[in-house]
Parts: C-alpha cells; sequence; structure tokens
C-alpha cells in the first residue's frame, strides 16, 4: 500500500496528551503501510464560532482516508464517507443544560455518524452506550482497544508494606478523589496525586493529615515515572470509556485498585482489584488486602501482565487497519 491517511486532532493543550500520546503510538505501526500526514486543528474549544473557524481551516487535501482521532467529532462534517472517527466515550452527551445536550449531540454524535463511514470506539462497553445514541449508524461502530504505550516497561519494586506508595490519578469527579481519600484516612502510606485539585480537594488532604505529593501538567515520560514511583494504583472510577491507568500501571508491575462497573472491568481483566466505586468501606478494604496480602498481590501483578498483552500496539495497529481496509472498499 502506497496511500494516505490524514490523522485530524484537536487543537494540543499541555494538560490534555491521552489522545495525542495514543495515536503518536498507533502512526508509528501505521505507517508501513500508509502514508501519514498530521493536522492539528488550530483552534480549541467547543463554541459554534471555534467549530466554523476549525471547519474552515481545514483544507480537503488528496489523502485517501481521514482519521478523526477523538474530541472534534464535528470535522466529519467537512471530510464525509472516507473518514474514520474514533469516540473514546460518551458522558458528555449528558451533562449540563438541554440546549447543551442537544448541541453535543447533534454536532458531537448525531451529524459525524451521518457523514463518516467508520466509527471506532475503546471498549465493548462504549459501543454499547453509543448504539443507544445513534442506534442508526450502529452498523458502523468498530471496537478497537487503546495500546499501552511502548514507552512504559515492567520495572519491579520492592514493596513496603509499612508505608506504600498509592498513586491516585486524576481529580475530576469521575476520578472519585474524595471517596479515596476518605477510604485511606487510617490507612499509613504516602499518597502520589496526579491532577489540578480543587479547593475542596486541597481542604481534605490537609484537614486529614495525609502525607501527600501533588503534580500536574505533566510530561507522559513524568507521568510515567509516578508510576514507577508507586506500589499500588488506586483508580476506582466511577466512569471510563476505557481506562488508560489500568494497563499503564499493570505494564509497569504495579497492583491495581479499580472500579467494578463498565470499562474498567472490561479493561482490568483479572489483574486488578474490582470494587464498587461508590463504596468507601469496600475501597479501603481493597487497598488494605493489596497492602497486607502479599500472595494475592503478586498474584495481580502477574496477571496484570498477562493482561496487558491484550493492548500490544502492534496488534492495536492491526485492528485499525483492518478499518481502513473496509473503508476502502466502500
Amino acid at each position: 500500500m502506497n496511500r494516505t491517511i490524514q490523522y485530524i486532532s484537536r487543537h494540543r493543550l499541555p494538560k490534555y496528551n491521552s489522545i495525542e500520546e495514543l495515536f503518536n503510538t498507533i502512526q508509528k505501526q501505521t505507517v508501513e503501510h500508509f502514508q501519514i500526514q498530521k493536522t492539528e486543528l488550530p483552534h480549541p474549544g467547543g463554541s459554534p464560532k471555534i467549530l466554523f473557524k476549525n471547519l474552515r481551516s481545514l483544507t480537503k487535501g488528496n489523502s485517501y482516508l481521514n482519521h478523526i482521532t477523538g474530541d472534534v467529532h464535528y470535522m466529519a462534517i467537512k471530510t464525509g464517507k472516507k473518514t474514520v472517527l474514533t469516540i473514546h466515550d460518551i458522558q458528555s452527551a449528558f451533562g449540563g443544560s438541554y440546549f447543551r445536550r442537544i448541541y453535543i449531540l447533534l454536532f458531537w454524535f448525531w451529524l459525524p455518524a451521518i457523514f463518516v463511514g467508520r466509527i471506532t470506539v475503546i471498549s465493548e462497553f462504549t459501543k454499547k452506550e453509543l448504539q443507544r445514541i445513534i442506534p442508526f449508524a450502529k452498523n458502523k461502530i468498530r471496537v478497537v482497544y487503546n495500546p499501552v504505550h511502548p514507552l512504559i516497561s515492567f520495572r519491579p519494586k520492592e514493596f513496603d508494606p509499612g508505608n506504600p506508595t498509592i498513586l491516585l490519578m486524576g481529580t475530576k469527579p469521575n476520578k472519585n478523589l474524595e471517596r479515596s481519600l476518605q477510604a485511606l484516612r487510617n490507612i499509613r502510606c504516602e499518597l502520589l496525586i496526579i491532577g489540578l485539585l480543587t479547593d475542596e480537594q486541597s481542604h481534605l488532604l490537609e484537614s486529614s493529615g495525609f502525607r501527600f505529593t501533588n503534580k500536574s501538567n505533566l510530561s507522559f515520560e513524568e507521568i510515567v515515572e509516578c508510576y514507577y514511583r508507586a506500589d499500588i494504583l488506586c483508580f476506582p472510577s466511577t466512569y471510563e470509556g476505557f481506562g488508560m491507568p489500568i494497563i499503564e500501571a499493570q505494564a509497569t508491575g504495579r497492583a491495581v485498585l479499580t472500579s467494578g462497573l463498565g470499562a474498567m472491568k472490561e479493561v482490568a481483566g483479572e489483574g486488578a482489584y474490582l470494587v464498587d466505586p461508590y463504596n468507601v468501606d469496600e475501597i479501603r478494604v481493597g487497598i488494605d488486602t493489596l497492602i497486607n496480602n502479599e500472595a494475592l498481590r503478586n498474584k495481580m501483578i502477574l496477571q496484570g501482565r498477562y493482561n496487558v498483552s491484550r493492548f500490544n500496539p502492534q496488534e492495536i495497529a492491526n485492528g485499525y487497519i483492518e478499518v481502513y481496509k473496509e473503508l476502502e472498499k466502500k
């Protein structure tokens, strides 16, 4: 093959890099099959004015296929049927006022689903959710998981049951930081928290006497170092379209506690301790078990390493290549 795929991505901001890192990994694998053209949109945000500016900025080239990598689904209005659209989650469709929800549904889901040739989602959980929103386009949807980043490697660490470092990834409401902190209150540990803290979260940390380090706006390389520093990932999120921290922590050889809901259970496989994210006592028991039950902890780490093999970058890239081939035939 000697054709071109134009990868269309959102305007990159320092504090958001997950989609960019994901597709950098995929593009390194697909370059053997397709020529790659990268197009970053000039304007961040999602207002009607920004939509118009970004749509106007895109020049229709001679690329054989387009791939909208996420977040800017509305660009399908211009790219048309020779387009693959990746949708990472649908949570945005259900928040805010009635008029905001209609606006999001129209420009991020309904119209893009009509225009594109294929839609990829990153979990079976997201596929089921998306089918409820765009039942008229359910035959276009394919599941292609996220790959584990090749920068991450297995790095064993001597576990300190007397004072383990607990990694908490994310501070947005769905990351469930407040319940995690309540669960950890009487457990001797060091906390490593990634993400900008709200005033309320900072007050809870200070008033509860936690020993913690907080980092934000990190490069991916710095995030990887946080995994290496940690003993346990505590990630009882209430909603994820996939849950990258799960497989990233598994790949480094860390014990993982996560939610038994939706995509997280699907992604974690047998390599994590699953809890009800709304139950503080369950989170507390789970962390205490991982700290004090060495046999179970080592079993989880071993099963996590096995689970990560499902997300090999080349295998994931092959999934996208199959989708591109489907689109060629249309």
